[in-house]
């Protein structure tokens, strides 16, 4: 196989945010458009929201009943608003969460002499460096930046390879500035928003060479800023103006620290002492950082075999041949490696976890609010974390839920009169109801959970199950003791149900209904989990006996008349083809309830549900939702289905930088379309989405259970992954010939354990490189092996099968 790059190249600058270079380090973000003369840089702070006075959510409880009562007779469109309505009523507000915002940007004017030639923008995807290259006559240029994990800042460097030959100005101003020429003098003109900015620059004082300074305030007090120290190495700094101008030197370093809801005084005194104490070597302080980020990024490893020159390509070059059909391999791997760049550099440990946008933002008002939306996007943004053998990543995400505990509790007090925590489908700096008819929607605090106990499953962590995942579960269930009814027959009745964000084919239909199948199938796994972990733990006894029963009552799954999964078990409401959402695949993806080998009838059932997606609704999917449907295929062991939903997202919401976007913004058919008017937004879920669908087609994994390449696609001939995690506390690494019919893998489990693994052929001969491993027949059939694992012990087997014919 070729050698690996990990250098995402583009033959371009960009022209918007959207389009521009993304690094960061869990906190700080820094997108880089790349221009040669003009250059920007936009920053982002992770904790940086426009926060707004916190709502007081009144206790319109007394009135479930009414909502119930509308919903029995069918007044599903009545009920939609039924709740909402009381609560405005009682002046609580529809929209509550607070938005996601830009930080500054770092303004760079670079002298040119010539007209330039071999530009390239890229990123080093093992460092976590933006660079920018380009030919200025005999002068060769370079811009270099990265966030450093070592010491916090954003470290820059521009340099050109002839002595004292390279001119720039720079300043540190308000994002989205308007540039102003005043008696020859550059200013920056702030944009309207309800923030007043107050900038400085300073030059020639030891060790500060140049100094720039921003400092932000909200209108509601918050303050935020920056702090840049710039060093020339040769040559000199001057203030020019309201810019720094480093003149005739041969590199210019650039450190810069950022502050948000800290006293400025105090957080510039601490910025400007740290900066004077950080050497100002790019290569030195590039060598403190690389470490912390390589060890990342590099502890598992994909390879799709791509070709040499395909994987040499710029993402212009790539983007292009992929977009009649024929999408090359080397873009879905590159794809890959990216979402595991993305969520590498906008999630880490003591920080918040990433948002729809991840950690990157050049809009103060940006669609959604940048936020975290709980019924798909934060579960998808973590998808790949576990198998990808980045657990660390997800500990933000435990972080910000617990930390919002009080609020979910408040919510179903308010809403529901129920114990136990209720979680809103949108929130951001706090976690109170969103309002609208997504206050009906009660399944969100269990989808959050099963992240919960998935992290247990994979890292075997038995403290973080205790301490962390028992408790936020048992604050589920305890809703769902209070919240389910029984209808006539003595099976639970959800009453509200809402399956995100699709509407039931029926007469007087709104969102509200009856029985969504999510919220059936969200129920069943938290009562499950809990269950067997309070069971592991020698705990609760009662509970378990009392949770096991309220499994068994679930009213259960139905097939409509297309032999397809329902969406609502509940007669009369009808199945609606055409959406991007496919909540009620639940428990075949992300959940596992539904196997081939637990449920084949019902199985077949979710493979009919998510056809009638992908054919019917076509044109109704988005950039995250073909995410979705590829890692629903590759549950379903589609492979060729998976790969088709990640190239139909290549060719229809894939920037030229491989951001991804919400939708198509032309009208090509393959997913929704807004109109020439609304241009889609940059959503990082479906980045990190399609990292967890490659993840999927070469490894499943549940308590017990591992299928070897159970859904690979016909064009991935050869390849390797290495270092993956299993469920089950099982590092996995897989090498596969097809053309060959071989197959390798190395199984290493953290306790010894017997586990059924699936193959991907029936072998026709399957050896083991120990022979204290016991391999047995398994009654699921000819592709089937019970395997007795050792614990901390590396187990290979490599396996051969017979040429289909």
């Amino acid at each position: 196989m070729a050698k690996k790059s990990y250098i995402v190249k583009s033959s371009q600058p960009a022209t918007c945010w959207q389009h521009a270079l993304p690094t960061g380090n869990g906190e700080i973000g820094a997108l880089v458009y790349g221009n040669i003369r003009d250059d920007l840089v936009v920053l982002n702070h992770e904790d940086l929201w426009h926060r707004h006075p916190r709502p007081e959510l009144p206790d319109i409880s007394a009135h479930l009943p009414e909502l119930r009562a509308l919903l029995k007779e069918g007044k599903y469109k009545e009920a939609e608003g039924f709740l909402n309505g009381k609560l405005r009523e009682a002046g609580y507000p529809e929209r509550v969460v607070d938005p996601y915002q830009p930080a500054m940007d770092i303004l760079l004017q670079v002298e040119t002499k010539e007209a330039f030639t071999n530009y390239e923008r890229c990123v080093d995807l093992t460092t976590g460096e933006v660079i920018v290259r380009w030919q200025d006559g005999k002068n060769s240029c370079e811009r270099r930046l990265f966030v450093s994990r070592a010491d916090n800042i954003v470290v820059m460097s521009i340099k050109g390879s002839e002595r004292w030959n390279l001119t720039a100005n720079m300043a540190l101003v308000p994002h989205g500035a308007r540039r102003q020429r005043v008696d020859g003098v550059d200013k920056f003109v702030p944009p309207d928003v309800p923030i007043t900015f107050e900038t400085s620059v300073e030059s020639g004082q030891t060790p500060w060479p140049g100094k720039m300074i921003l400092r932000g305030r909200y209108d509601n007090g918050d303050e935020f800023g920056a702090v840049a120290r710039v060093v020339p190495h040769a040559g000199h700094v001057d203030k020019e103006g309201n810019m720094l101008q480093a003149r005739r030197v041969d590199e210019v370093i650039v450190l810069l620290g950022m502050y948000v809801n800290e006293d400025p005084e105090a957080a510039i005194a601490r910025i400007t002492q740290q900066l004077v104490r950080t050497p100002t070597v790019y290569e030195y302080l590039l060598s403190r950082h690389v470490p912390l980020h390589r060890k990342l990024f590099l502890r598992a490893r994909l390879d799709l075999a791509a070709p040499a020159a395909d994987r040499a390509a710029s993402n212009e070059e790539l983007l292009a041949r992929g977009y009649n059909g024929n999408v090359p391999t080397a873009l879905i791997e590159r794809l890959a490696d990216w979402g595991r760049y993305l969520l590498i550099c906008s999630s880490a440990p003591g920080g918040l976890p990433a948002n729809l946008q991840g950690i990157w933002n050049g809009d103060y008002t940006p669609p959604w609010q940048s936020d975290f939306h709980n019924d798909e996007n934060i579960q998808m943004n973590y998808w790949q974390a576990l198998p990808g053998n980045l657990a660390e990543t997800t500990l933000p995400y435990f972080d910000y839920y617990d930390r919002w505990l009080d609020d979910y509790r408040a919510n179903a007090r308010a809403i529901y009169g129920c114990r136990g925590i209720l979680a809103p489908i949108a929130q951001s700096t706090h976690g109170l109801i969103h309002g609208g008819p997504w206050v009906n929607w009660t399944a969100g605090a269990g989808w959050l959970a099963q992240l919960y106990y998935d992290y247990y499953l994979y890292t075997g962590d038995r403290r973080f199950l205790a301490k962390r995942a028992v408790p936020f579960m048992r604050e589920v269930v305890r809703f769902y003791e209070d919240f389910l009814i029984e209808d006539e027959q003595g099976r639970y009745m959800f009453s509200p149900s809402l399956s995100p964000e699709n509407v039931p084919d029926a007469k007087d239909a709104g969102l509200v209904a009856l029985n969504a199948t999510m919220d059936v199938a969200v129920a069943k796994e938290v009562l499950k989990n809990l269950s067997d972990a309070c069971e592991l733990l020698g705990i609760e006894p009662e509970g378990v006996e009392r949770w096991r029963a309220m499994v068994a009552k679930m009213p259960p799954y139905w097939k409509n008349s297309s032999s397809a999964l329902k969406e609502w078990l509940w007669p009369n409401l009808y199945d609606r083809y055409e959406h991007r959402h496919m909540s009620h695949l639940y428990p075949v993806f992300p959940g596992y309830e539904i196997t081939a080998e637990s449920d084949p009838n019902m199985f077949q059932g979710c493979k009919a549900a998510v056809d009638k997606r992908r054919t019917v609704g076509l044109a109704s999917q988005t950039g995250w939702s073909l995410a979705h449907m590829a890692n629903v295929y590759a549950r379903l062991g589609e492979g060729d289905r998976a790969l088709e939903c990640l190239e139909l997202m290549t060719r229809s919401t894939v920037g030229p930088n491989l951001f991804t976007f919400h939708n198509d913004w032309r009208s090509q058919g393959l997913t929704l379309y807004w109109g020439p008017d609304r241009q889609p937004p940059f959503q990082i879920d479906a980045n990190l989405g399609l990292t967890a669908a490659v993840l999927e087609m070469l490894l499943f994994s549940a308590p017990g259970w591992l299928k070897l390449l159970p859904a690979l696609p016909a064009k991935w001939r050869k390849g390797r992954a290495d270092n993956l995690r299993a469920r089950g506390g099982i590092g996995v690494s897989l090498q596969w010939d097809m053309d060959q019919c071989t197959l390798r893998a190395e199984l290493t489990s953290a306790q010894a354990q017997e586990i059924t693994v699936k193959f991907p052929q029936p072998p026709a001969t399957l050896t083991c490189d120990r022979e204290d491993v016991t391999i047995a027949e398994a009654e699921q059939g000819a592709a089937y092996r019970r395997i007795a694992l050792p614990a901390r012990q590396k187990v290979v087997l490599t396996a051969t099968w017979e040429e289909a014919k």
